[in-house]
């Protein structure tokens, strides 16, 4: 996340990546640790202070423009407000109260322009990079004219978008985007973020084109599992996602369906891939085939047993994996958007990748 103030001090400008999870999806909502990475594709906003109490947004990218007045934001918070055109007027609306409730005043309106790279409910975190950047921009353009870390950033977008928003998803977005790099990110019992020293080389990113529903997809899954954790609590209050042992599941499920106790060896693994991806991440020069079998491991998890995969994203990843990448994997929430394929050594080798995914 960067900004860029004038002298005036209008214009403002922030910037803030968009990510990919390298491991542990769909695990952040259940304070399981994840390691995400952020991309090169950017969203920016611009803003300008107006002589009023109006927020104008426009986004040409997409042909939208509305706004709202920041007297209209007081008490009044999510669905009373309704989401707008476009699904984000809530978001920045929430983004305002959130700053309010910290002590910051607007006593003059913004007209801004959101402009990305970042694929649009692709699983590469746009709206979490809007969110992050938006309040970055609010902060600065307060009356207070304060600058927040980054890790600040992370915290208040997570109230705005998720929190304020009832959504359904965990912290890794907001903090992959504000933070930026390579992440461990764990959040049991408290939340650690921590850089990773691995210098990993170039991914390559796939677009299906197939849009997303992403909080129908986590609801779907996180419910799964907080069912099945539910029960077994009420036989083993002892249970946790943190500690058991694989070999442990039979005898904490044993009153559990195969295909329960199936979907939480598949939870706990991917937990334990995660961890054996921290250990590799912890060295600068990891193995890449080392790297990419745990990306393909994964992948086979998420798409198998967990089903967030597609034919489309399957083809994708198949194709990098002929063509010569380390590793491939789904990226985000599934059921459509992005996947991604590890392809480090010579740029030819990159762009053959790119190739290969591209004619699927």
């Amino acid at each position: 996340m960067n900004s860029r103030p004038s002298r005036n001090p209008v214009p403002w400008r922030v910037s803030t990546p968009g990510r990919v999870c390298l491991f542990g999806e769909h695990q952040d909502y259940l304070d399981l640790p994840v390691i995400s990475a952020a991309i090169s594709l950017r969203l920016s906003i611009e803003g300008r202070l107006r002589p009023d109490l109006h927020v104008r947004v426009s986004a040409p990218d997409i042909s939208k423009d509305f706004g709202f007045d920041l007297n209209a934001t007081s008490n009044r918070i999510g669905g009373t407000i309704g989401l707008g055109a476009i699904g984000w007027r809530k978001f920045l609306i929430n983004g305002v109260e959130v700053l309010r409730r910290r002590g910051y005043t607007f006593s003059r309106g913004i007209d801004c322009t959101i402009r990305g790279e970042i694929p649009i409910r692709g699983g590469t975190s746009s709206s979490s990079a809007m969110v992050v950047s938006w309040i970055n921009l609010l902060a600065r353009m307060s009356d207070q004219g304060k600058e927040l870390s980054p890790e600040d950033c992370a915290l208040l977008a997570h109230m705005a978008e998720v929190d304020m928003a009832g959504g359904v998803g965990g912290k890794m977005d907001q903090y992959a985007t504000a933070v930026g790099g390579v992440l461990f990110q764990s959040f049991h019992p408290d939340t650690r973020v921590e850089p990773m020293p691995a210098k990993l080389g170039t991914f390559v990113l796939g677009d299906s084109q197939t849009q997303k529903d992403t909080q129908a997809i986590l609801a779907k899954v996180k419910s799964r599992v907080l069912g099945i954790v539910k029960t077994v609590l009420e036989r083993h209050p002892e249970f946790s996602l943190q500690t058991v042992h694989p070999s442990e599941i039979d005898r904490y499920m044993d009153e559990h369906a195969s295909g329960d106790r199936t979907f939480m060896r598949a939870t706990i693994r991917n937990r334990d891939i995660t961890r054996e991806g921290y250990t590799l991440l912890k060295r600068p020069d990891p193995a890449a085939a080392d790297l990419g079998a745990l990306l393909n491991e994964q992948h086979s998890i998420l798409g198998g047993t967990l089903g967030i995969s597609t034919p489309k994203i399957d083809a994708m990843i198949a194709a990098a994996l002929r063509s010569g990448a380390a590793g491939s994997k789904i990226n985000g929430s599934g059921g459509g958007g992005c996947m991604f394929a590890y392809a480090p050594g010579a740029p030819e080798a990159a762009s053959a990748v790119a190739e290969a995914i591209a004619g699927q």
